[in-house]
């Protein structure tokens, strides 16, 4: 795996320099800034910068974090100026993403101040939004009852809609109406005369440019939500993900490995499909160009084990193979087409189709730096399911070289 491992040790260093230029202050005092908050962290899921002690006192900080308890998931907050200049340069992204490198866990929830609007906060989840944190911690800015809401509830708010896990259904319907109710200016015929024109004048002017904030927010917090190109910074996040991941499928691929070199072929149920499986991991592995062939390794991997069992066990989740091994199988017709598949689930995403959501999936980088979920795209892994579809297995289409007629295809496209 030497060659991986060299792979692994460039992405790195590409996804560090990325973000962190090599020269200049920003360089030497970003680390350094996002460690002091990422070491406060693991101690506390609450950050208040000293900014911010007035609007969020130690008291509510410490409410917050019994909150944050309650629910149970990996929520950290994180609240600081951000300004052009800073460690951060003002972006939330690069803080999120900073703080993400520097964090151990690998499920994380992330809420934070806004770069832009000071009065916003931002959401993100890793590996996968799982708990729609984007447009949960999105949607806390449109809400009627947060309307003169201070910093303290507008972070709680968030954390509560991150915890209901529907934060997607809560945006659209606080949005829906945006624009709506606005009385059109009528055009005047004639100049008012008088000292009246003046202020009339400075009164749509406000009016005009209070009708600019909104857009400009809605604007923005909606071309977060539904654009997925990638940012420099989210470019560093996915790829220390993918590190990640890759060490956890150079782990799985070795131990299968062992497994199969050690295995009795008297009493292996399908001692030949496992050999395949360790053999389309391994080759996977090799040739993995991003999170979704890595996930695949991780897939044939679980299936090559399962093969050395008595009573397999069903594969890896169907939407997203990070979540672990599926315990059931559920029935799913994807939005705008007629048929229905089986698929296989892990329990987070069974209990989001139960409310006819569609769980958040592992996504796929086209061409054009767009994340689309990989089911939409064209590769081995949306033809297999990930082990979860009927018809030619992953190893059979990696054996007959499919993983790179995919890449072929996509270059073409």
């Amino acid at each position: 795996m030497s060659r991986n491992r060299a792979v692994l040790t460039a992405a790195a260093l590409t996804a560090l320099l990325t973000v962190f230029p090599a020269t200049g202050s920003q360089a030497a005092d970003a680390p350094s800034a996002g460690e002091r908050i990422a070491k406060a962290l693991r101690d506390t899921p609450v950050y208040v910068d000293k900014a911010y002690t007035e609007a969020v006192p130690p008291s509510r900080q410490r409410e917050l974090t019994q909150q944050i308890k309650k629910t149970g998931l990996p929520i950290k907050v994180v609240l600081t100026p951000l300004t052009k200049g800073d460690p951060f340069n003002g972006e939330a992204d690069t803080l999120a993403s900073v703080l993400h490198d520097r964090l151990p866990q690998r499920e994380l929830i992330l809420i934070t101040t806004d770069g832009v609007f000071t009065d916003s906060l931002n959401g993100y989840e890793w590996p996968a939004d799982t708990h729609q944190t984007r447009d949960a911690v999105a949607a806390t800015g449109f809400l009627d009852e947060m309307r003169d809401a201070g910093l303290a509830d507008l972070t709680s708010k968030a954390v509560q809609l991150v915890a209901e896990g529907n934060g997607t259904e809560v945006y659209e319907e606080a949005t829906e109406d945006l624009g709506e109710g606005v009385p059109e200016q009528p055009t005047p015929t004639k100049k008012p005369e008088g000292s009246a024109w003046p202020v009339m004048a400075a009164f749509m002017g406000l009016a005009l440019a209070a009708l600019t904030t909104v857009a400009l927010v809605a604007y923005r917090r909606r071309h977060r939500r539904r654009t997925s190109a990638m940012t420099p910074a989210l470019g560093a996040a996915r790829a220390a993900e993918e590190a990640e991941v890759r060490r956890k499928a150079e782990a799985e691929v070795v131990a299968l490995g062992e497994a199969v070199r050690t295995a009795d072929a008297a009493t292996a149920p399908d001692l030949s499909r496992a050999l395949d499986a360790y053999a389309a991991a391994g080759k996977v592995l090799d040739e993995a160009r991003d999170l979704t062939d890595l996930a695949g390794a991780l897939a044939l991997a679980a299936e090559g084990r399962a093969a050395l069992t008595p009573h397999p066990s069903l594969p890896l989740c169907y939407f997203n193979p990070l979540h672990g091994q599926a315990t059931t199988r559920t029935t799913w017709r994807r939005l705008g087409h007629r048929e229905s598949v089986t698929v296989a689930t892990c329990p987070t995403c069974t209990t989001t189709l139960a409310t006819h959501r569609t769980p958040d999936s592992l996504t796929e980088l086209t061409e054009n730096g767009h994340l689309i979920p990989y089911y939409e795209g064209q590769s081995i892994w949306a033809a297999t399911g990930y082990g979860s579809l009927p018809g030619d297995g992953m190893a059979s289409r990696v054996a007959r070289g499919d993983l790179g007629r995919d890449k072929d295809r996509e270059t073409s496209a």
